[in-house]
C-alpha cells in the first residue's frame, strides 16, 4: 500500500467518524430537546394566584424608552442603571427562579418564561456594559452570543436562553408571536414590552408586539418587487408555515392597511424576499 492510498484510507475514516459524531450528537441533541419539553409541559391549572413580576416592571419603568406610536424601536438604558436598581433586578431573578412554574397555569407559566428570558437578557448586558452588541458575548468556543451559555436554574434544571425559547417556549406552546416577546437586546430585534408579562394581558400583549414589529421597517419593508424582512422570519421559518405564502398570510395578519396591500401585491406577484438584522446593542444614546 502507497503512501497516497494510506491517506485515502485515513481520510476517509475520519470522514466516517466526523459523520457518525454528527448523527449520533443530533440523535442525543433531539432527545435530549424531547426530554427537556416534555418535563417543562406540564400545569397546575387551578393555581389562582399568579406570579409576582412587579421587581421587572419597576426596572422597565424606569429603564425602557419607548418608540413613538408604538411601532418605533424601544430602547434601554443601560448605561443609567443604578446599582440599587441591579441588585433590584437580581433579587427579582433569585426569586423568580425559587417559583416552580410547574405549580402554575399554563398562561401564568408562558409570562414566567417570558419575563424571565428577557429580565436574564439585561441582566447579562448589564454585567457586560459597555458592549456593542450581544453576539460580543459567549462563554463558549467559538460563539456567536452567549444563549447557550449557562443562564439560570428553575426546579434544579439549569438553563440556557436557548433551553427556554426552543425546549419550552415554541414547542409547548406553539405560538409565532413568541418571537415578538423575547427580546435579545438588538436593534433588529422585536420590541422588549414595556408591560410585563402576565396570564391576563398575554394575549393582548403577544398581539400588540407582532403589531409593533411588522409594521416597523425592521421587521417588514417592501421596496417595489423586493421584500425585505427580518432574519427572523428565515432562522424560524417553520414556525411562520414554512413557505412564503404561508409567512405573507401571517405578516399580513397584523400589518397596517397600506402594508397590507403591498404585501396582498408581492403574494400575487412574487419578487425577491431580502433578510435582514441589524445586531447592534438597543441601547439609548
Amino acid at each position: 500500500m502507497n503512501d497516497n492510498q494510506k491517506s485515502l484510507i485515513s481520510k476517509s475514516t475520519i470522514t466516517l467518524w466526523l459523520l457518525l459524531i454528527g448523527l449520533f450528537s443530533g440523535l442525543y441533541s433531539n432527545s435530549v430537546i424531547a426530554a427537556t419539553t416534555s418535563y417543562w409541559n406540564k400545569s397546575n391549572e387551578s393555581m389562582a394566584a399568579d406570579i409576582d413580576h412587579s421587581q421587572w416592571q419597576y426596572i422597565l419603568n424606569r429603564y425602557l424608552i419607548m418608540g413613538e406610536n408604538n411601532v418605533a424601536i424601544n430602547l434601554f438604558n443601560y448605561s443609567g442603571v443604578t446599582n440599587v436598581d441591579k441588585a433590584i433586578l437580581k433579587q427579582y431573578l433569585t426569586q423568580i427562579q425559587q417559583v416552580n412554574p410547574l405549580q402554575h397555569t399554563k398562561s401564568q407559566q408562558q409570562a414566567y418564561w417570558i419575563n424571565l428570558y428577557n429580565a436574564l437578557t439585561i441582566q447579562l448586558i448589564l454585567d457586560n456594559y459597555p458592549v456593542k452588541s450581544i453576539t460580543k458575548l459567549g462563554k463558549r468556543f467559538f460563539s456567536f452570543g452567549p444563549w447557550d451559555d449557562d443562564a439560570v436554574t428553575v426546579n434544579d434544571k439549569t438553563l440556557s436562553l436557548n433551553d427556554i425559547e426552543h425546549e419550552i417556549l415554541r414547542p409547548i406552546w406553539l405560538d409565532p408571536r413568541i418571537h415578538y416577546a423575547v427580546n435579545c437586546a438588538s436593534y433588529g430585534c422585536p420590541n422588549l414590552a414595556a408591560t410585563a408579562f402576565t396570564a391576563n394581558n398575554m394575549e393582548q400583549l403577544l398581539t400588540a408586539s407582532a403589531y409593533a414589529y411588522i409594521n416597523n421597517p425592521r421587521g417588514v419593508t417592501v421596496k417595489g418587487d423586493d421584500l425585505e424582512i427580518s432574519s427572523i422570519y428565515k432562522w424560524y421559518s417553520e414556525d411562520f408555515g414554512d413557505n412564503d405564502q404561508a409567512l405573507i398570510e401571517h405578516l399580513k395578519r397584523y400589518a397596517k392597511p397600506n402594508l397590507k396591500q403591498a404585501l396582498q401585491s408581492f403574494q400575487n406577484n412574487p419578487g425577491d424576499i431580502d433578510y435582514e438584522y441589524d445586531w447592534r446593542l438597543n441601547q439609548s444614546e
